[in-house]
């Protein structure tokens, strides 16, 4: 079965490489949220952040890192924002990392939650429920 995650770690597809180790490959985003946006992508098959070996996770880190350091020196945005989508919300379907330079005022959004409004009632409930399991 083809995964398009697996091509472009791999190579197989056209990328601009940033960066790349036995494990990752860190490439540009297609369609960067702002100049430098780059994807980790690790070149063995996995779906899921759960499913990372130690050494693809160290690996993924440390390349979060690396990267970072880079888009930094290169572009000197007022932050970085790192983020992973997993399950249905991964339209990769292969377990990758954008690594995003960003600015003040440049649109990017994080949403309130509209499900909790009673969240900070339960944190005490919440934490238990994530402790027993």
């Amino acid at each position: 079965m083809s995964c398009l995650g697996c091509e472009l770690a791999n190579k197989e597809l056209p990328i601009h490489t940033v960066f790349e180790d036995e494990w990752v490959t860190c490439f540009l985003d297609i369609d960067p949220f702002n100049e430098g946006h780059t994807l980790i992508v690790p070149k063995r098959h996995v779906k899921e952040l759960t499913e990372l070996t130690v050494e693809e996770m160290n690996a993924v880190m440390d390349a979060a890192k690396y990267i970072s350091k880079k888009l930094e020196n290169s572009f000197n945005p007022d932050g970085i924002t790192i983020n992973q989508n997993g399950g249905k919300f991964s339209d990769l379907t292969h377990f990758h990392m954008h690594v995003i330079p960003r600015y003040e005022n440049d649109g990017f959004t994080w949403s309130e939650s509209t499900i909790l409004d009673n969240a900070s009632e339960r944190l005490a409930e919440t934490a238990g429920k994530l402790q027993r399991v």
